[in-house]
């Protein structure tokens, strides 16, 4: 299949390239055209990646595609198809993967897998239609209530399951092989700064903000071999987007202008090139700006804090439960 992304794009100067060179990297949702996981593949195989796993689900197509288009450039690529919610599949693809790595699991990891949905408005009925009865409008009503809640089921699978699954997966590896490390986890600024319409969506990528501690937590003292950090992007003119690519309505409030797949990339590859131990366990939002003159955009990143507050509360204070030592 022939693709439209230009390979030429993901050419970055040499100071983008430390966080990839002679990494054996691992990127899920890499199949699609013009896509963020594709995007991530030609940057990191075209800026000295040792090998590069290109997964993909049911974009066979475009993903063996790509893995051409790598290696056609002189990057090193090899297409790796999976159903990353899948336990059984994605154990499968363990020995297959360290074998085309040269007999060692990937040190680089970026998940990146996720869905969007179409929308609705959560916990908000349906509009009344004229002329119809109340037979219809319940018939219609179950109908939207179980597509649209499905719709956000399998969102929310694709990034919880597939995330957790791949993390739990190339961290043992890591540590059986003792081999270091990095783990880039994909969200979405709607994770801290969330949209209506998109429920599930939020949900999904709120989820994936925590794994960097969870994992940092459950490792202990293993935990300086496996580092982790989570990226929360704005709106990247992809398949999933394109069609609000020129509503500022939808992007407008975090942005002048959508980024392209390989500005995002090139700035994934900033961020990759400081040292691990100083992305570890942190949360990175993108932001995009127009210059001060206007003639250009501007983009930088920063550092999310999700630190939570507790305060006593009055009223519970000076209505203390007094409970016996013990309840049996």
């Amino acid at each position: 299949m022939a693709l439209t992304v230009n390979p030429e794009a993901f050419k970055f100067a040499s100071e983008f390239a430390a966080g990839v060179k002679d990494k054996r990297v691992f990127i899920t949702g890499a199949g699609k055209d013009l896509g963020l996981g594709q995007a991530f593949a030609l940057a990191c195989a075209l800026n000295g990646a040792a090998s590069v796993g290109v997964h993909f689900h049911s974009s066979y197509e475009d993903a063996l595609a790509t893995v051409e288009l790598i290696n056609a450039n002189g990057g090193n690529a090899f297409p790796v198809q999976a159903d990353v919610t899948n336990t059984s599949e994605l154990w499968s693809i363990r020995s297959y993967v360290i074998d085309k790595m040269g007999g060692l699991p990937p040190n680089l990891v970026i998940c990146n897998s996720g869905l969007s949905e179409r929308g609705y408005v959560l916990g908000r009925p349906l509009k009344e239609v004229d002329g119809e009865t109340r037979a219809e409008r319940r018939s219609r009503a179950r109908r939207a209530f179980v597509q649209n809640l499905q719709e956000s089921s399998k969102v929310m699978t694709v990034k919880f399951d597939g995330f957790l699954f791949l993390t739990h997966l190339w961290a043992g590896e890591a540590l059986y092989f003792k081999e270091p490390l990095q783990m880039v986890y994909i969200s979405s600024r709607q994770a801290v700064d969330p949209g209506a319409g998109v429920p599930g969506y939020v949900i999904a990528n709120f989820g994936v903000i925590a794994l960097p501690k969870i994992l940092r937590l459950n490792l202990g003292r293993s935990g300086e071999l496996v580092r982790a950090f989570s990226v929360a992007y704005p709106f990247v003119r992809t398949g999933m987007t394109k069609a609000y690519a020129e509503n500022e309505k939808v992007f407008g409030r975090w942005q002048p202008r959508m980024l392209e797949t390989n500005e995002a990339a090139l700035a994934l590859l900033q961020l990759l090139a400081r040292p691990a131990e100083e992305l570890d366990d942190r949360i990175y939002q993108l932001n995009v700006d127009a210059s001060v003159d206007g003639e250009s955009t501007e983009v930088t990143w920063s550092d999310v804090r999700l630190d939570p507050t507790i305060e006593a509360l009055s009223w519970s204070e000076t209505s203390k439960l007094v409970l016996p030592k013990s309840a049996v």
